[in-house]
């Protein structure tokens, strides 16, 4: 690949200049030729514009019996509020392999949610020299797969209040006729899904006539209890005054008023599903299996309950399809879903990293980002996403930065839109080795899923040539296969070479099996405290709400699942104020909820926003479009 025709040499200027001012001075390649290096056929790809391409499943048919390449996850140690480069880095490495080591390499990133982008955090293509282009397109609309997330996940919303609406107003016979109208034979007949909830209630008869009266009512009357549905609208916006709602408002509605409220729309079930799924037809279960809230016997109802499992698989048919883009250097990015990182999973998808392994092949590598710190993402990446996958991974690279390490040393807080502390800015080797401990028991509980881990330090140009050493000490003390100093986001790939080679011989040594954290059989108060303990917890405090909702999902039969826990990111406690390596805490879980159709429990933690608000002075006062030229200016 090193010789081929699609990598970019950088200009690098310094400073630094603005992203997306890099992003606007490349000229991107035409996306066939990105594919073309991939040996991808025109046949296996949908062009959308010139630089971005649908890469279709039929590829990964095609390509069913050829090897996997080496796959590696991307976490982090516990960050400041600015973020510590996870993307930066995910990029630059690919970068460095593909531009610099003449290796083949694709990298896996998940789209990210528009309603940042014009909110605080700003885009999230990568940074400096080490980006996904192009940028604007990577942060805006894309390929429409969140648009058509909200479409799927409000039609369910929109199904839900509907139903109840028309159950409230009919008898079990009238309502069982206009679910099984005549056709013009008068004959009456079940559509396909029906099918799907007459087994679920162990009826086997085919034909609506020979159902018995009580048969009738089980069939027709799902009976949701309002007072359960954990269903909820979303939209693509930071919208603070639609966190709570109340609908049905309208003379039509007849007084059947009810709260709710809407969250962003990668917070939806759907977004996680369409990560975690491995097939169309996988797909098709896993929308119809999404329990969206109980019947007023205490059973779940699901979206094949309401007849509308199939409708949203057709919504999602082209998403399930990953996007191809490039990076500033020219090499191949796969860019596919973006759930949540403490709710759902925060990890791009399974789709997008088969596709990739097989398309590097032997020797190639595959090199995608998981969210958060890796307590939250690398943990969720393993337990979750790699025992839906069947794949392993040979090494976990571990971003930190000096910032960082000083923060869990004891440096003051560092707030976002705040400048840095004098303490960040000068040398101090003392603040930085205390702040190991935070690094340290990362690799360690990394280390423990039998993954090589590299330490990948996202140098800034105010580290000290001691304190870099000093992490580097620190990281291998603590078991790491090697610590490398980058400088991805000054020169590009150039930069990230050492980290490269690292990563290279990390896979090609690696000794061990993939281990999980937990088996999937034992209770899920045991798989709770299994991940607790990995933070540093002594024991874990349920709620009474929490035992309440543990109960319910072991008698519906959900107890099996993996745990996907929603804490905050910036501790391995539930206090985000506690830096470093807390231990001997009491971890609290204040609720336990279900993303059945996903795959997941979720417990949790704290509280935990699913709808942004936006600041005073949002991202958006930047953002404008240079009327001559067609180009975004001043997306971060």
């Amino acid at each position: 690949m090193g010789s081929s025709k699609t990598l970019r040499k950088l200009e690098v200027a310094s400073p630094v200049p603005a992203d997306i001012d890099i992003a606007n001075a490349v000229d991107p390649f035409h996306i066939s030729e990105i594919a073309n290096e991939l040996n991808l056929s025109p046949d296996h790809y949908d062009l959308y514009g010139k630089y971005k391409a649908k890469v279709l499943l039929s590829a990964l048919d095609e390509l069913q019996g050829s090897k996997d390449g080496y796959y590696v996850v991307v976490g982090g140690i516990t960050p400041t509020p600015l973020g510590e480069g996870k993307s930066t880095t995910t990029v630059g490495l690919c970068q460095a392999l593909g531009a610099y080591l003449d290796k083949k390499v694709v990298t896996c990133l998940r789209q990210p949610s528009q309603g940042p982008t014009f909110g605080i955090k700003g885009g999230a293509a990568g940074g400096g020299y080490s980006q996904v282009i192009p940028m604007d397109e990577f942060n805006l609309h894309l390929t429409g797969d969140i648009h058509a997330i909200t479409a799927a996940n409000n039609l369910l919303a929109a199904a839900i209040d509907t139903r109840i609406f028309h159950e409230s107003s009919q008898s079990d016979k009238a309502l069982f006729n206009r679910l099984c109208p005549p056709n013009k034979e008068g004959q009456r007949s079940f559509s396909n899904i029906m099918f799907r909830r007459l087994a679920k209630l162990g009826i086997t008869k085919t034909r609506p006539e020979d159902l018995t009266p009580e048969e009738v009512k089980k069939f027709a009357r799902l009976d949701i209890d309002p007072e359960t549905i954990t269903w909820r609208r979303v939209m693509d916006v930071n919208d603070r005054f639609l966190r709570k709602i109340s609908i049905g408002q309208g003379p039509e509605e007849k007084g059947m008023v009810r709260e709710t409220g809407f969250d962003i729309s990668v917070a939806s079930e759907i977004m996680a599903v369409l990560a975690l799924t491995t097939s169309l037809a996988d797909m098709r279960e896993r929308l119809g299996k999404m329990v969206i809230g109980n019947s007023k016997a205490g059973d779940p109802v699901t979206a094949d309950d309401l007849g509308v499992g199939g409708a949203l698989t057709v919504l999602m048919k082209d998403a399930i399809n990953p996007t191809l883009m490039q990076t500033l250097e020219g090499t191949p990015v796969l860019v596919h879903a973006g759930p949540f990182a403490n709710i759902a999973h925060g990890n791009s998808s399974i789709v997008a990293d088969k596709i990739a392994l097989k398309l590097v092949g032997p020797g190639g590598f595959v090199v995608t980002e998981a969210g958060f710190g890796a307590d939250i993402g690398a943990e969720k990446f393993m337990n979750i996403k790699c025992r839906y996958s069947g794949l392993t991974p040979q090494c976990a690279v571990i971003v930190a930065t000096i910032r960082a390490l000083k923060m869990h040393g004891g440096g003051p807080a560092v707030v976002a839109g705040r400048p840095l502390d004098h303490a960040y800015l000068t040398e101090n080797v003392g603040l930085v080795e205390a702040g190991c401990v935070n690094l340290a028991r990362h690799i360690a509980n990394t280390k423990s899923y039998g993954v090589n881990v590299v330490v990948a330090v996202n140098k800034f140009s105010t580290d000290a040539e001691s304190e870099l050493n000093a992490v580097r000490n620190a990281a291998l003390a603590a078991g790491a296969y090697d610590a490398v100093i980058c400088t991805h986001h000054a020169h590009g790939g150039k930069g990230a070479v050492d980290l490269g080679i690292a990563v290279q011989k990390a896979c090609e040594n690696v000794t061990q099996p993939l281990k999980f954290l937990y088996p999937l059989d034992i209770s899920i108060k045991e798989k709770i405290e299994a991940i607790a303990r990995s933070y540093g917890a002594s024991g874990v405090q349920y709620s009474e709400q929490a035992e309440k909702q543990i109960e319910m999902y072991t008698r519906q039969g959900f107890s099996g699942l993996p745990i996907c826990m929603a804490k905050t990111q910036y501790s391995f406690s539930d206090n985000a104020a506690e830096k470093g390596a807390p231990s001997g805490f009491v971890l609290p879980i204040r609720d336990v909820r279900g993303s059945i159709g996903a795959g997941f429990i979720y417990p949790l933690v704290g509280t935990m926003s699913t709808m942004p608000g936006l600041p005073t002075r949002p991202c958006f006062y930047e953002i404008d479009l240079d009327t001559a030229t067609g180009k975004v200016i001043g997306l971060s």
